[in-house]
């Protein structure tokens, strides 16, 4: 199974962050998966790649020109698939994806989960849509969730699909 993980070319600052994209790296990796992901060296995306290589999977960067030419590409991967810009990226990775995480990030995984999160709703793509809730991270994003469907502007069916997992072993359940 291909997993498209989002999340930052940022470290960020709780310890927990890089521990939890460790293990999902490792569990990805070891369990014959391969990672779908930005393609870049840099913070927690960087140590995602790290982490799944070092377990013996395969990892495939989908990584814009103008960020290879500032050199922000990881040069291990398994392959590294260079697009003309952000919007092919996204597409390349929904193309290449059987399920999809958003691991805590910033704006940019934040755009690129929530239209997986649309195309899910419409029925336009049948994969898991997860949001790993490392902490709480996405408590605020699955209160609005269901605001939506209490102001009756979504439904439980329209939303059938996107999970909130709060560990790796919640995810794991979700994917098989």
């Amino acid at each position: 199974m291909n997993i498209t993980v989002y999340l930052g070319a940022n470290e960020g600052n709780d310890p927990a962050l890089h521990k939890a994209v460790t293990e999902l790296g490792a569990w990805i990796g070891q369990s014959g998966n391969t990672l779908v992901y930005g393609g870049s060296k840099s913070g927690l995306m960087g140590a995602l790649a790290d982490s799944v290589l070092n377990a013996g999977g395969r990892a495939i960067g989908v990584e814009p020109q103008f960020f290879v030419e500032k050199e922000l590409q990881h040069d291990g991967l398994t392959q590294l698939i260079v697009t003309k810009d952000m919007s092919e990226r996204k597409n390349k990775m929904i193309e290449l994806g059987d399920a999809f995480i958003a691991f805590p990030g910033g704006t940019g995984t934040l755009e690129e989960i929530t239209e997986v999160m649309s195309k899910v709703s419409l029925k336009q793509l049948d994969a898991p849509c997860i949001l790993y809730n490392l902490n709480g991270y996405y408590n605020s994003l699955k209160e609005l969730l269901n605001h939506m469907i209490e102001k009756g502007l979504s439904d439980q069916e329209r939303q059938k699909g996107i999970f909130f997992a709060d560990d790796l072993m919640q995810i794991q359940e979700l994917l098989f």
